[in-house]
């Protein structure tokens, strides 16, 4: 149980941390260092208690049941080598933050970055630790969306928007390809359950999906890696600060496609098309994005697609899927995070302290920065794959398995030849960052006069350094236990016999190093005018840039197809598109009735029902009085459209529904309240149109009445068969025997929402939330000009003042109903669970309260004395429904799982108490929050349209402080 509640830990503590972290104030750099170092610290210390549980194939796997009826479980799983995919993620995520903290500028936004890299890493834990295969591309798709905002910080930069809109479309279009493939692996393997989909293998790839399943499973791991072609939204990102950079694109981010490859070998691997496919991109990549890293001028360029070509390789030993190639891969993705996580941060030094990335201008930085040029000369040695680093050691056991492996195809012959040729070319990008930038004469037009940076900046580039290199000495000694276990985990009982040694005498892959090598040199000395001429690269270099198709299709998809579509489909004003589907809706309800079956007995109308409808045609001449006043007085139809909602409440009382009576009526009042506020926004009437001077005006309201007479009488058709021929026992019977027996509560309709249902519940008050942030949003910014609004007029101002001596005393009265409506709200609260009311009813007769004094006085007046903030109450409120439901993991139960009981009170005796109370508490809190948040937007721009109501002194932005 302990081992499943530090696995827990593991995944909840960075979000916790990043929601933390997101609240210190910008300057305040040191707090929030410190809340970041110390959460991957407490990862680090967890991961190293685990440590004895997975060594020799163990695995630890905790549950928490989320929706087990269909096999949707919280499932936390840690074996080798997630344990140290782990320590990567925990370990330089713990040096990408003290590096930030002195790479950043005090002035930027660092709380939102560091709560962004503490989410990002809570997302990358998540996918990592996931047992559950659909839980796992839940968590891909939230580093995908946590990567667009981390690649974006810089959002006023127009080249960080583009990056970072291109990052989220390719990855998360991926992800939604995974999503697909787990769902029919899941199907196939009978179960969602990682261990177990692993141990299907035969029975997936025998299956006649198998193709459409790699397909899209490799959809979605190559977007993600950037292999070939979806790799160019990886150099792009690099707009991105440095330490994003390095922690996405070293350990996390990308390296979460070449994590789903191995992870997933058992059971998708080991085919011809796996091979086919797999390897074949995989080589191509690494040949295609190391010859492009050769003519980039950029360091964070030429970093960007040595990392894709790395991954390539990665890619091309998971294709392989030997026992041997897959010990290499998880090898080198050890050591490709270690070198290349220092070569950005030396990257990002050298930005830092010169004001350029631009190979060309840089020169003989090595005797203004000597530590930082001999660290970064260490870190290009062990990328381009020198002796005595860990990048030879790794490169030269994939050489090793490329020349072991035969299974007599062209791609098989052709693979040592290729690997061969892109590490010449990876050994010649490397001497040139190495040469260009450190070597040769000083350079004269920097921006900054270079220097070494502080001491805590660079310690995070020399302890990855000293890795390379005790690696590369030691690599035994200092990594072989955690590869062997690593390993393990992804190989299983075919584990082969491998010596990691410095030394293993004259072999294949040591020549083959070799002559990588000695070709890379010579790659780098012949064609220096043609690496160092042009703006970025020559014309082969352009025509590989495949950032430009990918522009190509988004301005196909987003404005070329929408417009033709637009042209073709499109309608002349709202009205018309609207009319359009609600024919739409009623051809498709009349088809439905048509296929009823209508001979069922129908119910005797007695007096009782003939009154009912005399109730209905009251409703009835109310909804056609409103729109028959629409023409001459709005406030009228108002009135008339609240009569209508009037006779809906009576209908539910009829009909015995309290519950549904009590929401329909108070949400009446406040959508009442909050129209009587955005009436004065309407355009201004055409008095000819208004007069029924205007022929065409008259059929067309005469054919939208015959529209909505058509509409409503098909509903009421449809809601008449559904009501005759539905059978004797419905679910409704289950819930009246259950209410009470299993929720504690005899109010059917509140058990059903804040028990059975409390899942969909939390849905809609999170959409509801949503909707009162957006509606605050458009209107915060909104003007309407002044010869577009209705606006009393002159002589009309006695008439006002009148209007105002006579509502003063409702205006008092209203004032005065806000305590009895205050305790109206809690009473509808307190018995919820067992009569007529609850949290919704309670939150909505609250906000009436607060409407009715935004109505009664004026703005000002009431947020002198009230203080309101809304948003903080939705907040509250999504918070305390999430705690409440999360509580039930504790004690083994679903989420949401309630539990009620009666307890003892003092004085009063036993009272009945249920968590469902506690949730329908966060119910209120939100819809508090999201009628008053929508409340004060209209307010506010209300009284901006009344310049005679507004004080010259007035601030623009009055919503924005009251929220």
């Amino acid at each position: 149980m302990v081992e499943q509640n530090l696995l827990l830990l593991l995944v909840l503590t960075p979000f916790v941390s990043a929601a933390l972290a997101a609240t210190m104030p910008i300057g305040a750099r040191n707090a929030e260092a410190w809340i970041a170092g110390l959460t991957m610290i407490v990862a680090l210390v967890i991961l190293a208690v685990l440590y004895p549980a997975v060594t020799d194939g163990g695995i630890i796997t905790g549950t928490f049941r989320w929706v087990s009826s269909i096999g949707l479980d919280l499932t936390f799983r840690i074996d080798g080598f997630s344990w140290l995919f782990m320590v990567l993620v925990a370990g330089i995520g713990f040096l990408v933050i003290l590096y930030a903290r002195y790479y950043m500028a005090p002035e930027d936004p660092v709380p939102r970055l560091y709560s962004c890299l503490l989410a990002f890493s809570g997302a990358m834990s998540g996918l990592l630790l996931s047992g559950n295969i659909i839980m796992l591309v839940v968590f891909w798709e939230l580093t995908s969306l946590v990567s667009f905002l981390l690649i974006g910080y810089w959002f006023q930069r127009q080249d960080a928007r583009d990056g970072a809109r291109m990052a989220l479309i390719v990855t998360a279009s991926g992800g939604l390809g995974l999503m697909v493939a787990m769902i029919l692996i899941g199907q196939i393997a009978g179960s969602y359950d990682l261990d177990r989909v692993l141990a299907a293998g035969p029975l997936i790839t025998s299956h006649r999906l198998y193709p459409v399943i790699l397909l899209l499973f490799l959809f979605g791991a190559f977007t993600k890696s950037a292999q070939f072609p979806f790799h160019f939204w990886l150099p792009n990102a690099m707009a991105a600060p440095t330490p994003v950079s390095s922690y996405l694109h070293s350990a996390t981010m990308v390296k979460a496609g070449v994590f789903v490859l191995l992870r997933f070998h058992p059971a998708l691997g080991g085919t011809q098309e796996w091979f086919q496919l797999v390897t074949g991109v995989g080589l191509t990549t690494l040949l295609l994005a190391a010859v492009v890293a050769l003519f980039r001028h950029d360091l964070k360029g030429l970093l960007a697609y040595s990392t894709i070509s790395h991954l390539g390789l990665i890619t091309t030993l998971a294709g392989i899927g030997s026992p041997f190639a897959l010990v290499a891969a998880v090898f080198h993705i050890v050591n490709h995070a270690v070198f290349k996580a220092s070569l950005f941060m030396a990257a990002g030094i050298i930005d830092h302290e010169t004001g350029t990335r631009d190979m060309r201008r840089l020169s003989g930085l090595a005797r203004a920065m000597p530590v930082t040029a001999t660290l970064a000369i260490i870190a290009s040695a062990a990328m381009a794959g020198v002796p005595l680093l860990n990048g030879f050691l790794s490169k030269e056991m994939f050489f090793e398995a490329l020349y072991v492996w035969n299974n007599g195809s062209p791609l098989d012959n052709l693979a040592p030849y290729v690997a061969v040729v892109a590490a010449a070319f990876s050994a010649a990008y490397s001497l040139r960052f190495i040469v260009t930038v450190f070597f040769g004469p000083p350079a004269t037009d920097l921006p900054h006069e270079p220097h070494e940076p502080p001491l805590l900046m660079r310690l995070p580039v020399a302890v990855l350094v000293a890795i390379c290199l005790a690696v590369g000495i030691l690599p035994q000694q200092v990594l072989g236990p955690w590869l062997q276990t690593a390993s393990l985990a992804v190989v299983g009982p075919d584990m082969p016999h491998f010596s990691l040694k410095v030394w293993h005498g004259v072999t294949p892959a040591l020549l083959m190093s070799l002559i990588a090598m000695g070709l890379g040199a010579l790659l780098y000395l012949l064609p220096r005018r043609l690496i160092d001429s042009g703006e970025d690269g020559t014309r082969l270099m352009r025509r590989l840039d495949f950032g430009r198709g990918f522009d190509w299709l988004l301005q196909l998809f987003t404005l070329r197809v929408p417009r033709l579509a637009l042209r073709v489909l499109s309608a002349s004003g709202l009205q018309t598109q609207l009319r359009a589907m609600v024919l739409l809706g009623l051809a498709a309800s009349w088809f439905a009735v048509g296929r009823l079956d209508w001979n069922v007995p129908m119910p005797r109308i007695g007096a009782s029902e003939l009154v009912f409808a005399l109730l209905w045609l009251v409703g009835g001449a109310c909804a056609l009085g409103a729109a028959w006043q629409a023409k001459y007085h709005r406030f009228a139809a108002l009135v008339l459209m609240g009569g209508a909602g009037l006779v809906t409440c009576a209908t539910f009382v009829w009909l015995s529904a309290p519950d549904l009576a009590v929401t329909q009526l108070l949400v009446e009042i406040a959508t009442t309240v909050l129209l009587l506020l955005g009436l004065r926004w309407l355009p201004k009437r055409d008095e000819e149109i208004a007069g029924d001077k205007n022929f065409a005006a008259r059929s067309r309201r005469f054919r939208d009445f015959l529209i909505a007479l058509a509409c409503g009488t098909g509903m009421t058709a449809l809601a008449l068969a559904v009501l005759l021929t539905r059978p004797g026992a419905s679910v409704g019977d289950w819930f009246l025997r259950n209410a009470y027996v299993e929720g504690g509560g005899t109010n059917v309709v509140n058990v059903i929402l804040v028990d059975f249902r409390a899942f969909d519940t939390f849905g809609e008050i999170t959409v509801l939330a949503i909707v009162g942030l957006t509606v605050y949003a458009l209107l915060r910014r909104f003007r309407p000009a002044p010869e577009s609004v209705e606006r009393p007029r002159p002589q009309l101002d006695a008439e006002e003042q009148a209007l105002e001596a006579y509502l003063f005393v409702p205006s008092v009265l209203m004032q005065w109903m806000f305590a009895p409506i205050i305790a109206l709200s809690s009473y509808l609260f307190m018995r919820g669970h067992d009569l007529p009311g609850g949290g919704f009813a309670a939150g909505v007769t609250l906000a009436v309260g607060l409407l009715l004094q935004y109505v009664a006085a004026n703005v000002r007046w009431v947020e002198a004395r009230l203080t309101v903030l809304p948003v903080r109450w939705m907040g509250t409120g999504l918070m305390i429904a999430m705690a409440v439901g999360s509580g039930a993991w504790i004690f083994g139960y679903p989420f949401l799982s309630a539990h009620a009981q009666y307890i003892d009170v003092p004085v009063i005796g036993k009272v009945p108490f249920s968590t469902a109370m506690l949730f329908d508490l966060g119910v209120f809190s939100l819809v508090v929050g999201a009628i008053v948040l929508m409340l004060i937007a209209i307010a506010h721009q209300s009284l901006r349209v009344a310049p005679r109501q507004r004080p010259a002194e007035t601030p623009a932005d009055t919503p924005e402080e009251t929220v």
